[in-house]
């Protein structure tokens, strides 16, 4: 996949967990959304070194039922943050699965711009994106945030197109085209496996604390106001 897009941290370091290792974790997790009467788990934040690894690729480290409950307290925990994606990485297990699930703003004016179906819930294994083959790469910049980076959102550019490849939760091969914010979902759950953070992408110049998102630009669909005020390129 092309570098500079699914891959875009070459330093990240690879994380070296044994097969055991991930178990016990997958196991600790377990027990501790059980514990929970929300049956989630914590959500680690940005300096956690779980969210600066490249994880790594799921290969039947724990069985079936197992996994089952792992995508189950991860679903739980995502819904509750509330968030429309949710990386291992982000609950300390650098395993390359992500969780996602967006209701859409369908019929809204941001909707609209943003082409922002519902995404019903699915899970992404082992995940990789790039450029659809044979079409201009295309990239549209939106605000977005993080459930690792609680409080913040900034301007990331993002491709409008994708090709995504991988395996659901029950080991069928994934081969497909996404588009509009769903792409920019994969996107964001996926950069998660390699290590990578939202900020790492965004336009610096555009960070903003979600309070004062609300109050200045939220009401708009696309950042332009925001990107000649600030004083960030777009897309």
């Amino acid at each position: 996949m092309a570098a500079d897009h699914d891959d875009p941290s070459p330093l990240a370091p690879r994380a070296t967990w044994p097969a055991a290792v991930v178990r016990e974790h997958v196991l600790r997790l377990i027990d501790t959304a059980a514990a929970d009467p929300s049956g989630t788990v914590p959500i680690v934040q940005a300096g956690h070194p779980a969210l600066r690894l490249r994880a790594v690729p799921f290969d039947g480290q724990v069985d079936d039922a197992e996994l089952t409950a792992l995508v189950a307290l991860m679903r739980r925990t995502m819904h509750a943050a509330p968030g429309v994606g949710l990386a291992a990485p982000q609950v300390g297990l650098p395993l390359a699965l992500t969780v996602l699930a967006d209701p859409g703003a369908e019929g809204t004016e941001h909707g609209e711009v943003r082409e922002r179906p519902a995404m019903p819930f699915r899970v992404l294994v082992n995940p990789h994106y790039a450029p659809v083959p044979d079409e201009p790469v295309e990239q549209v910049s939106f605000y977005e945030g993080c459930l690792s980076v609680v409080g913040y959102q900034a301007v990331v550019p993002r491709l409008r197109r994708l090709r995504l490849t991988g395996q659901d939760e029950h080991g069928t091969a994934l081969d497909e085209v996404v588009t509009g914010w769903p792409a920019r979902i994969v996107q964001h759950e996926t950069d998660h496996l390699n290590g990578t953070l939202y900020l790492d992408r965004a336009h610096t110049r555009s960070l903003a604390a979600t309070d004062d998102l609300g109050a200045h630009w939220a009401s708009q669909p696309r950042p332009e106001d925001a990107a000649r005020t600030l004083g960030f390129p777009l897309a």
